[in-house]
């Protein structure tokens, strides 16, 4: 399984701006720290921000911050919002003449919820705090 772009733009900005300061961040200086053009950002910050993961506010003084209780949302669940709908295989576009006698659509999409379920272990918190992290790696 592999995140698209949209995902781990959007992961690297929750990281950073969930480090505490004064003022808020900016889309510019985000965009220059992480290297991702500023479009780009506009349209993950923005998606983020209706999800209520962050907070945004316009004018003097205004920029982004973490909304505090995306803290406490399962890693997993940003992930599925994040990826979409996102299928490891597709087998309808183009149709695949094997689809009949396959199982391997089902194994796949059974090992992609098993993903999703190891993530949802994890709280975003938990991401900012390296060591609990590690607390089910052996």
């Amino acid at each position: 399984m592999q995140l698209n772009k949209f995902t781990d733009y959007a992961l690297r900005i929750l990281l950073y701006i969930a480090r505490p300061r004064d003022v808020p961040y900016n889309i510019a200086e985000i965009a220059e720290d992480l290297h991702v053009s500023r479009n780009h950002l506009v349209k993950i910050v923005h998606f983020m921000a209706k999800q209520n993961w962050l907070i945004t506010s316009r004018g003097k003084g205004g920029g982004i911050r973490l909304n505090p209780e995306a803290l406490d949302a399962q890693l997993g669940q940003i992930v599925r919002i994040l990826q979409g709908h996102h299928q490891i295989v597709e087998c309808n576009d183009p149709p695949c003449v094997l689809r009949s006698q396959c199982g391997l659509k089902s194994i796949l999409d059974q090992a992609l919820e098993q993903f999703y379920q190891s993530l949802d272990q994890y709280k975003l918190a938990d991401v900012l705090q390296p060591s609990s992290a590690s607390k089910f790696t052996t």
